[in-house]
């Protein structure tokens, strides 16, 4: 639809389409479309420009939305039963309303367009601003390293990075989402004139405003939108030890081998990079290293001692490599100067002189793909357990205009620039999918985008610093990332480049420091309650052996947070159901459970871990210094290299120091480790060791506790502790299945449901719902009250509802 300039002193033409309703405003084609009754749709483009294409991110179809389409004045309306929205025909501006009248949001004028040349071809940027209210906090942008929760009053451009990855998404604490759907770098900016979004490339404003009345609602349409999570395995939701690098098969198999004739529980081993060989042989997709001569025995080593394996691949080949030469043959391989950089392994900074030849590929076109997939399968054949995809940004040095323009398939590199993480690990798990279900795909991988929740895949913080301050930005950032649909993440415990804490270079000294150890242990207790609990970086072997032995503080603190992980698995995997069943979250910002307490809007240093704990990971140095310093010959270290006057004796961990933790309003919180209760709505100071993370649960809340454990599925669940925490109503469903296939799709699996009522003080537990092949039939739940009475009563329970007075 075009308009003359004598037509646009007329009030322009309204016509219905399905769900929705499009017209023409200055010049801009504009068009609402309902996708579901709380989500619309909003394309708007130059009048005569095509701008429909296929989203990358988003599958959902439009439902059929019954509407009501009402045109007076200078405005036309569309409503569901769940929103409305008011398009103003004046200048193409848009108010989104509740079904009470109440504003939700609104977009602060209509579009802007801006011609540019990309890839040599006519173009524009396309932008749109809105209007917030003044105190709205908003949340989301992807893993944002900048240490804030709420985002307001930032400026970011938006895109795939090492330690960030930008997604063009917020979630309001009123209760509604946007998602910018764009895949070229996007600016976001909020500040006093208002809330924008414009992406380099964009031939149209395409975004989806979604309306779930709280958070949780918000990320449920999402969700529907761009993709549901599939299940991990149980094991996945152990230990995870890892490092930069093992360096022969004899090493990784003896890691595992000394954890479990230690006794220290462990699920997974983590295999990086260079068991390809040299650099020129980078991510050959097999093991060429001689340190590695016969992988099927090291593989058949870790599962004999019933440890998972995933392995490092890239998204960048050395041009001596099988899948290098059949993708550059078919013209799939980028020109981009990416990492590594020389040939020449082992050396920093690089030799230049001898280029490594590495090329990223173009995992946008199908066939490059399947060639990828068809080279993982040599390793996929050992038996490999699951994937470390690692740089899925790709790894993009130093990026030019000329890279940027490079063609994909799908428009220019720049156009696309976002979603790269999201078709390279998309592109692995489709794959794998159609070759098997009998295990569920496991990506561990460095980028994300919208939608990638949909590929099995968990999403780490990158290769951080090993410094308090980035401790202390990783919550907020893994926080605001599950705030964008993609509940799960984690961070590399204790930060990845660590090697300012040792004497001298990977001497491993660090371990004995007591900055290093203090920082280590604070990242691993809040590790703890991550999706994936997973120790890894450079400079320091962080296996537990290396810092001391049992009896010894440091070393206890380290096994007691592993073993609380396994202890807390029934709980853990009862919520990665959620997850999948519901559209729920397992971290959680204080505003998804608490919107009304304004108090923790911005509480970036405490989270929820599913529906009942509280945690309050200790962020601070209490013992030492904060300053990343070295070990000391003498005295084991010093405060800092330039001011090595101020030594000071050993450390002593078992000396309790208060921690401020804040309680959310609106219930009571009970100690986890004590049973002390607390009245929510204020700050309150938790006496702590180096052995404890401060740790409450929420009144009405009922948590399964599993058996002691050296891997995730040694004992069945036949005699668990059910503990109830009184002071409300409460309810919980104790998930199972076979842990580790796609059956749960089919239907194969089991819920039990306790449901306590605290003024009676009856627990009463549902008829099993469901089956599954090997599932218990007959079992024990041993009942606990967590109050100063402790009532206590063991249960038979053979799968009919059971009623417990307590």
């Amino acid at each position: 639809m075009s308009l003359t300039a004598a037509s646009m002193a007329t009030k322009p033409q309204v016509n219905k389409i399905p769900n929705g309703i499009e017209t023409t405003v200055n010049g801009n084609e504009i068009s609402l479309q309902f996708y579901t009754p709380s989500t619309i749709r909003v394309v708007k483009h130059p009048a005569g420009v095509s701008a429909e294409e296929k989203s990358l991110a988003v599958t959902a179809t439009p439902q059929d939305v019954t509407t009501t389409v009402r045109t007076t004045g200078n405005s036309a309306e569309i409503k569901s039963d769940r929103l409305r929205a008011r398009l103003d025909l004046r200048d193409g501006s848009i108010s989104f309303f509740d079904t009470k009248g109440k504003t939700i949001v609104k977009e602060d004028r209509g579009p802007v367009f801006t011609p540019i040349q990309d890839a040599g071809k006519p173009s524009t940027m396309a932008k749109q601003s809105f209007r917030l209210d003044k105190e709205e906090a908003i949340y989301g942008l992807g893993n944002l390293e900048n240490g804030r929760l709420s985002q307001r009053n930032v400026s970011r451009l938006l895109q795939p990075g090492n330690v960030e990855d930008g997604i063009p998404m917020i979630v309001s604490v009123k209760g509604y989402g946007i998602y910018w759907d764009n895949y070229s770098p996007t600016h976001f900016i909020d500040n006093e004139n208002g809330t924008s979004f414009e992406s380099q490339v964009g031939k149209s404003v395409d975004y989806y405003l979604m309306s779930g009345d709280n958070a949780d609602g918000v990320i449920a349409e999402m969700r529907h939108l761009t993709g549901q999570v599939p299940m991990f395995p149980l094991w996945t939701y152990g230990f995870w030890q890892s490092r930069e690098r093992y360096k022969s098969q004899q090493e990784i198999t003896e890691v595992v081998k000394r954890h479990r004739e230690l006794g220290v529980p462990l699920d997974g081993i983590i295999q990086d990079w260079q068991y390809w060989g040299n650099n020129y042989l980078w991510n050959a997709m097999e093991f060429l290293n001689p340190e590695f001569n016969n992988p099927q025995k090291m593989m058949d080593a870790i599962h004999s001692d019933n440890a998972h394996i995933i392995i490092s691949i890239w998204s960048s080949f050395g041009p001596q490599t099988i899948p290098y030469r059949e993708l550059d043959a078919k013209g799939l391989l980028f020109n981009f100067t990416t990492w590594p950089e020389s040939g020449i392994a082992e050396q920093w900074p690089p030799r230049k002189d001898y280029p490594s030849g590495v090329r990223a590929y173009n995992p946008y076109k199908p066939e490059a793909r399947d060639i990828y997939w068809k080279n993982l399968r040599r390793l996929y054949d050992l038996g490999m357990d699951g994937w470390w995809m690692d740089s899925t940004e790709p790894d993009f040095f130093n990026g030019t205009e000329e890279d940027m323009n490079a063609p994909t398939g799908m428009g220019s590199f720049r156009k696309v620039r976002g979603a790269y993480p999201l078709m390279t690990v998309g592109g692995v798990y489709d794959h794998q999918r159609a070759t098997s279900d009998k295990q569920r795909v496991f990506i561990l991988t460095r980028s994300g985008f919208a939608g990638q929740q949909r590929y099995g895949c968990n999403v780490w913080t990158g290769d951080t610093q090993s410094t308090w301050d980035m401790l202390r930005k990783s919550v907020p950032a893994m926080l605001n990332f599950t705030m964008t649909g993609n509940p799960n993440t984690n961070s590399d415990i204790g930060g990845f480049f660590a090697g300012g804490y040792n004497k001298s270079y990977m001497d491993n000294s660090a371990v004995k420091n007591p900055l290093f150890q203090e920082l280590y242990i604070r990242w691993l207790q809040m590790g703890t309650f991550n999706p994936m609990m997973r120790s890894h970086g450079t400079d320091i072997k962080r296996e537990i052996y290396y810092f001391g032995k049992k009896g010894e503080p440091v070393y206890d603190a380290i096994e007691n947070a592993i073993r609380l992980r396994y202890t807390l698995l029934p709980y853990i995997y009862s919520t990665s159901w959620q997850v999948t069943n519901e559209a729920s979250s397992f971290m959680r910002p204080l505003m998804m459970d608490f919107p009304a307490d304004k108090n923790g809007w911005n509480r970036g240093d405490q989270f929820m871990f599913g529906d009942a704990l509280l945690v309050a990971p200790i962020l601070e140095a209490h013992y030492t210094t904060e300053k990343v310093s070295k070990a000391d010959e003498n005295t084991g270290w010093n405060r800092s290299e330039k001011d090595d006057s101020e030594k000071t004796t050993a450390v002593d961990f078992t000396k309790q120091t208060p921690a401020d933790v804040y309680l959310p309003s609106g219930t009571e919180w009970i100690d986890f480790w004590t049973g002390e209760r607390h009245r929510g709505g204020k700050s309150i100071q938790k006496k702590s060791d180096i052995n404890t993370i401060p740790l409450y649960v929420r009144s009405g809340s009922i948590i399964p506790l599993g058996p002691d454990v050296q891997y995730a599925t040694e004992k069945s669940w036949d005699d668990l502790e059910i503990r109830i925490y009184p002071g409300a109503d409460g309810k919980f469903s104790l998930y199972e299945d076979e842990f580790d296939n796609y059956n749960y799709e089919k239907g194969m699996y089991s819920t039990i449901t306790f449901a306590w009522d605290d003024s009676k003080h009856i627990l009463t537990i549902s008829d099993r719902k469901g089956e599954y092949p090997g599932m218990l039939n007959d079992r024990r739940f041993r009942i606990k009250v967590i109050d100063p009475a402790g009532q206590a009563k063991d249960v038979s329970y053979s799968g009919k509802s059971t009623i417990v007075k307590l």
